[in-house]
């Protein structure tokens, strides 16, 4: 925070006082930047009007030295055309005095979503080999290759994308690594799951709002198009938007801007398209379902991802990485027996790398030997032999819920009732093994 006014900068942190911010202050330009030379910075509050160097100057070598830094500008009233100047020079926002705290925190928490999708992004270009290039598209199979060709051909292209495949096969890793490959790499990839999110409120979700644009809209906000701007968003699920939302989004894509709900002003934006869905989009083109002209819109380049029935020779690859990613201190399990094995290549997986993902976290967390044995497996995988007992709780199908239930009552059962290790050994927080005991009705 930056204000040449000792009292202002006091209330100013009394308004954060109850938030979990790092704060900083300085009563002038020059100090400002000295500071910067000392800790990280992520955003600043700079008053527009100060004595010698003043905020528009700031902004200008904050930029120069800290392109990443947040700016909001504080301008007092009728400094509407200095905001705006600011802006320009790359403020990324401005509150005209006097303002009220709530609305401060608000437009302060708005920057901290930015800046949390910015962190997430950084910190999966570090870890970039692993999460997003190949290495998590695992598969040597034929299918795969020529999918991995594909998405190296068309990653650096700006082309839209439309991602076809069954439920759980991966698409949105796709998605991830066609992005990795292009040249807006180094922005935000944004996901949005289109069947998740309720018709009555994706329009603002998209869009975003103004300020009173409807009941509960107390501040603006950017809308998950403009927070991709220079970047990637990928519509999972793109057959569950309504017609309404379809008309929009073709408008934006041809356009190259967004109009927020409530606003009469529109605001370019730079934004490549991927799209995914299990359904066929041209038959529900046929029937009038889906906009003609928003499928060709999003169907440049279509990429399909195999089931995994259809590339049984990657089965094996696939529960070794498993395998690898859920190790733990708490589990003795490193490695799958070739038994086990071949009882995995010889299911159909109905739900894919979804399912195979979840059989093989299971097996891990409820090991009791170095190895995963055939019989780790719930029956839909793995038949025992007439008489031989199981395991507690082994699901009788191959659904998620099945194996939770199963899952957190054999984790109670190896921690003896201590809900925190049984946490601990299946890998998620203590509060979410309590919630899915009161989901499944399960006592200890």
């Amino acid at each position: 925070m930056v204000d040449d006014e000792p009292e202002v900068l006091s209330s100013l942190k009394r308004v954060f006082f109850e938030d979990d911010y790092h704060i900083h202050t300085a009563r002038n330009g020059q100090d400002a930047l000295e500071l910067l030379g000392k800790v990280r910075i992520d955003a600043a509050l700079i008053d527009l009007k100060m004595p010698g160097m003043d905020g528009l100057a700031l902004l200008k070598e904050i930029r120069k030295g800290y392109p990443a830094i947040m700016i909001m500008m504080l301008t007092g009233y009728g400094g509407v055309r200095e905001a705006v100047e600011a802006i320009k020079l790359g403020a990324v926002d401005f509150l005209e005095k006097p303002f009220s705290p709530e609305g401060l925190r608000a437009r302060v928490a708005q920057l901290h979503k930015i800046w949390e999708l910015k962190e997430e992004n950084r910190n999966l270009r570090v870890r970039i080999e692993f999460e997003f290039g190949f290495n998590r598209l695992v598969g040597n199979s034929t299918a795969m290759l020529k999918l991995k060709q594909m998405i190296a051909q068309v990653g650096p292209t700006d082309a839209s994308i439309l991602i076809q495949g069954e439920t759980g096969t991966g698409k949105e890793l796709v998605a991830r690594a066609i992005h990795h490959h292009s040249p807006r790499s180094d922005n935000n990839f944004v996901p949005v799951d289109c069947a998740a999110i309720s018709e009555s409120v994706m329009e603002s979700e998209l869009f975003g709002h103004v300020k009173g644009a409807f009941t509960g809209a107390h501040v603006s906000t950017l809308g998950l198009i403009r927070s991709a701007d220079k970047g990637t968003l990928f519509l999972d699920e793109a057959g569950e938007l309504s017609p309404a939302i379809q008309v929009k989004v073709l408008r934006t894509i041809q356009e190259r801007e967004v109009r927020p709900v409530g606003s009469s002003k529109s605001y370019q934006v730079d934004v490549r398209i991927l799209a995914a869905t299990n359904r066929d989009l041209a038959k529900e083109v046929s029937l009038g379902n889906f906009r003609e002209d928003l499928f060709y819109r999003l169907n440049v380049v279509t990429l399909s991802v195999p089931p995994l029935r259809d590339r049984r020779e990657d089965i094996p690859l696939l529960a070794r990485y498993f395998v690898k990613r859920f190790a733990n201190d708490f589990s003795p399990v490193k490695d799958i027996a070739k038994e086990a094995l071949s009882s995995l290549e010889n299911y159909d997986w109905p739900g894919n790398i979804r399912e195979i993902e979840n059989v093989i976290r299971r097996a891990v967390a409820l090991g009791r030997e170095d190895i995963i044995l055939p019989e780790d497996f719930p029956p839909n995988i793995y038949q025992p032999p007439s008489g031989a007992l199981q395991k507690i709780g082994h699901p009788s199908d191959g659904s998620l819920a099945t194996y939770e239930n199963a899952a957190i009552q054999d984790a109670q059962a190896k921690s003896r009732g201590n809900s925190k290790k049984a946490a601990e050994i299946l890998g998620i927080g203590e509060a979410t093994v309590y919630r899915k005991m009161r989901k499944y009705q399960i006592r200890v």
